[in-house]
């Protein structure tokens, strides 16, 4: 793997105190502690936890991309293990059976500014984007077939972006006279050219790089299992940590939490008793002054923490 590429962990403090929360890692507990960091990233979250747990606590860690698979082979700590998996997957641990679940989503420094990943439009490399390089459809491979209406769709829903109709006629235009888009710096210029005005500081092409990532890694729809999959593991007073970049990550993730942070009344039986709550938010938090300035790429994330009830799931997938 290449060293090169750094990354700093964002609300680094914050979320590993939030995951633990009031709960004793200082020494062995009845039943061993099970945490998940279900976005490895380069380890900044895994490490600290690591030093914070209980000796015989374990965490669990998550990651579809190759290149933290082999960041993480240089943890040699026996509590720790990690699988080539999307957290997606999380639903497959056993029902609450886990103390705390953090997800630190979007994507990392390192595979931003790695030319080879082709996440941004400040490089010149391959229109790729996947988060697993070891299987899928790349962002220039999708290009290459899919109609106006449908590239039309992405950019408008993922990347929030006014001009998604002009950007995805320019885009089969050049494809029919000159074939697909091959690199980032193609798909950054022609979006460039298409998009006449943008906010001050902004690339033009930020919004449609966002909307193609989000969709090729079918992020979104990922976290919406993830947190389903989390509300399932986490055992009564587990934590869940959630750091999300965009509004459209935050969204899901404030209202997930709300859905489950209140009871429900059934409308069509007014003197049932209502079904009981699942979490307990626990608020928000956003990087200090400090942080963003050592950290741009920080400004935007936002942390939100709630806790597992003692009340049974009640047929909850």
């Amino acid at each position: 793997m290449d060293n090169a590429w750094t990354h700093t962990t964002v609300l680094l403090g914050e979320a590993v105190d939030a995951l633990l929360g009031s709960a004793d890692t200082t020494g062995p507990s009845p039943a061993p502690a099970v945490y998940v960091d279900a976005t490895f990233g380069r380890g900044g979250h895994s490490r600290l936890i690591l030093s914070r747990l209980a000796a015989d606590a374990r965490l669990i860690a998550f990651d579809k991309d190759p290149d933290a698979l082999a960041e993480a082979a240089s943890i040699t700590d026996p509590r720790f293990s990690i699988r080539h998996q999307g957290f997606r997957h999380l639903d497959e641990l056993p029902e609450a059976s886990v103390a705390g679940v953090l997800l630190d989503l979007g994507i990392s420094s390192p595979q931003v500014d790695n030319p080879a990943r082709g996440f941004s439009f400040r490089f010149e490399g391959p229109l790729d984007m996947r988060m697993d390089t070891t299987r899928g459809t790349s962002v220039a491979q999708w290009l290459a077939h899919a109609e106006v209406d449908q590239i039309t769709e992405v950019i408008r829903d993922y990347g929030e972006e006014r001009f998604a109709g002009p950007i995805a006629k320019a885009i089969v235009a050049r494809r029919q006279a000159r074939g697909p888009l091959v690199s980032t710096t193609e798909l950054a210029q022609l979006v460039a050219d298409t998009v006449k005005t943008r906010e001050p500081g902004q690339n033009p092409a930020t919004r449609t790089f966002q909307a193609f990532r989000i969709f090729i890694n079918a992020e979104l729809e990922e976290l919406q299992q993830a947190l389903d999959g989390a509300l399932k593991v986490l055992q009564p007073g587990g934590r869940l940590v959630v750091i999300s970049f965009h509004s459209l990550e935050d969204r899901i993730v404030k209202q997930f939490i709300t859905q489950h942070a209140k009871e429900v009344y059934d409308r069509r039986a007014p003197f049932a008793a209502p079904q009981v709550m699942h979490l307990k938010a626990l608020g928000r938090t956003r990087p200090g002054a400090a942080e963003v300035a050592a950290n741009p790429r920080a400004r935007s994330a936002i942390m939100r923490v709630a806790e597992r009830t003692a009340e049974p799931i009640r047929g909850h997938a």
